[in-house]
Order: structure tokens, then C-alpha cells, then sequence
């Protein structure tokens, strides 16, 4: 009992003052309960910097990653920000506390080459086939979500202007560029297999359709990158995601700006970004045009 009302009350704060998702709000709950679980004898107010370093190698002891270790502190970082605000506490026992060194692992890159090459591996004789090929081609040239993929809606492109309005994370928008050759490929999707399908109510603005008219999921897109994969003998593990990274990669070795790319990915800060180093719409558009090879001639 001695942690109940604080863990509420700072439910409460995530929600109403913070405005964040039922999801977030539960995952710094989780996170907070495991430090009083680990400390249930004593209040949060009485909690000090050893008491929390004590706890942090308790999570190591369990054999947790040190980026689960850094989320779950983040969370408690949190939660002691929330007392100090409301006056619980005079001083933040986390503030000195360093977070666990995650050292970054570099996600999977395809070459342009290999894009090229999944994509010649796609069979255009079947009625999927041009949709297939629509589809990497989208998620490499907008560095689009599988998420965002597969909500993308007809209202959302716009091509006359070159961009594609992009619903992403917590449901923030961004505009995104739209190369001549993503605009060439849904044009013949279009014509090859979704004017000519029977599609389900409620599924008619999404762009992206099954044989039965219905919205994709994201297992589909999975499972459609893994088939290539394996056809043209690729030992790298990718996902959807992977043309993401390829996507800010090459932006960035062609010599994009950082900022730019961020704006694209939808980060909300630019550290996320970073992992990819060894404004406005216009100044968007043209890095997109200048640094991505699909523009590139």
C-alpha cells in the first residue's frame, strides 16, 4: 500500500496532463511496479540513489539486455520526475543515475543492388505480381512503416504536389516525397489488379488490397519480403522495416542532410536518427530528389 497511491495518481498524470496511449501509460506502470516490487518495505518518497543503483543490478542479475534495463529506467526516471513536480519529493534520486550503455547494434541494410534484385525476382504474370513490386518499392522510396503501409489511403497521396501524407506513431502526420517511380508502379498496380477486384466495404480508400479486396496486414508484407528473399538466395535476415533503414541510409551516404531524414522518418528525436551516422516542405522534397537512388540518373 505504501506505493498504490502514487503509482495511481501518476497514471493519472500520464493520461490527463501527458495525454498519452492506454499502451505507454501501462508500460511505465509496469515499469514503476517492478521497482516497488523490488522495494515494497519502503515508500518511493524514502527511495535513494543507492536504492535504485541496487535495483539496476538486480535487472542485470536477471539477464535483462541493457536496452530493456534503459527502458525500464527510463520509465522510473518518469515517475520520480512526476513526484518532484507534485511536491512529493524535494529531490530526484534518479537525476545522476546513468542510463545502461546499450551498445547500438546497426540494423540490416540492402544495397540498391539487392532492392533491384527483389524486386526482378517478383513473378508480374501474377495478378499480386505488380502490387508486390509496388509495394517494396514504396517502402524503400518513402521509407514508410509496415504499419503505415498498410493504412495508406487514397486521400493521403497527393500527386500532383510529389507528396504522400504519412499517418505515423501516436497518430502524427508527416509529408513525404513522392518519387516518379513509386507514382509509376501504383499506377500499374492499379491497372493490373486493383480496378479489376471485387473489394469489401469498408476497404475502398485503402491503397493497398488482398485477391479478396481487403485491407493487407502486416504478416502479408512479411511473408511477401521473406518469399524474395529466398528466391534470389539472400542471407541477410530483412524485414519491412529493413527498407526503412536502407531508405535513410543511402539518403544519408548520397549526402542528405540528418534533419531532413528525420523529418521523413517520422523521429521525434533526432538521437533515433543518429543511429544511421558511422524545414520545410520544399527543403524536403528537393534532399529526397538530390540523395535517394530511385532519382538519381
Amino acid at each position: 500500500m505504501k506505493w498504490e497511491r502514487y503509482i495511481k495518481d501518476f497514471a493519472g498524470y500520464l493520461k490527463i496532463e501527458r495525454g498519452l496511449s492506454e499502451n505507454s501509460i501501462e508500460a511505465y506502470i509496469r515499469d514503476v511496479r517492478k521497482l516497488a516490487d523490488s522495494h515494497s518495505t519502503k515508500s518511493p518518497k524514502d527511495l535513494n540513489r543507492d536504492d535504485l543503483k541496487e535495483f539496476i543490478a538486480v535487472l542485470f542479475d536477471f539477464g535483462l539486455s541493457p536496452r530493456s534495463q534503459a527502458r525500464i529506467l527510463s520509465g522510473i526516471k518518469q515517475f520520480y520526475k512526476y513526484l518532484l513536480i507534485e511536491n512529493e519529493i524535494q529531490y530526484d534520486p534518479t537525476e545522476l543515475l546513468e542510463m545502461p550503455s546499450q551498445g547500438r547494434k546497426l540494423p540490416e541494410v540492402l544495397t540498391v543492388e539487392e532492392i533491384d534484385a527483389l524486386q526482378a525476382a517478383i513473378d508480374l504474370s501474377k495478378l499480386e505480381g505488380h502490387r508486390n513490386k509496388a509495394i517494396l518499392e514504396t517502402l524503400y522510396s518513402c521509407g514508410l512503416r509496415v504499419s503505415e503501409l498498410i493504412s495508406l489511403r487514397f486521400e493521403d497521396i497527393f500527386e500532383e504536389e510529389g507528396f504522400v501524407r504519412v499517418i505515423g506513431k501516436g497518430n502524427k502526420q508527416r509529408l513525404v516525397p513522392l518519387s516518379e517511380s513509386v507514382l509509376h508502379e501504383l499506377d500499374l498496380y492499379y491497372v493490373a489488379m486493383r480496378n479489376h477486384i471485387s473489394i469489401k466495404a469498408g476497404n475502398e480508400s485503402f491503397v493497398f488490397l488482398n485477391r479478396r479486396g481487403a485491407k493487407l496486414t502486416r504478416v502479408m508484407i512479411f511473408t511477401i519480403i521473406k518469399q524474395l528473399a529466398e528466391a534470389i538466395g539472400l542471407k541477410k535476415n530483412i524485414s519491412p522495416h529493413t527498407f526503412r533503414h536502407s531508405f535513410a541510409t543511402h539518403l544519408l551516404e548520397g549526402g542528405a542532410n540528418l534533419r531532413a531524414i528525420q523529418e521523413m522518418l517520422g523521429h521525434e528525436s533526432i538521437t533515433t536518427t543518429e543511429i544511421y551516422t558511422h524545414l520545410d516542405q520544399q527543403f524536403l522534397r528537393s534532399a529526397i530528389l538530390s540523395y535517394h537512388p530511385r532519382n538519381i540518373n
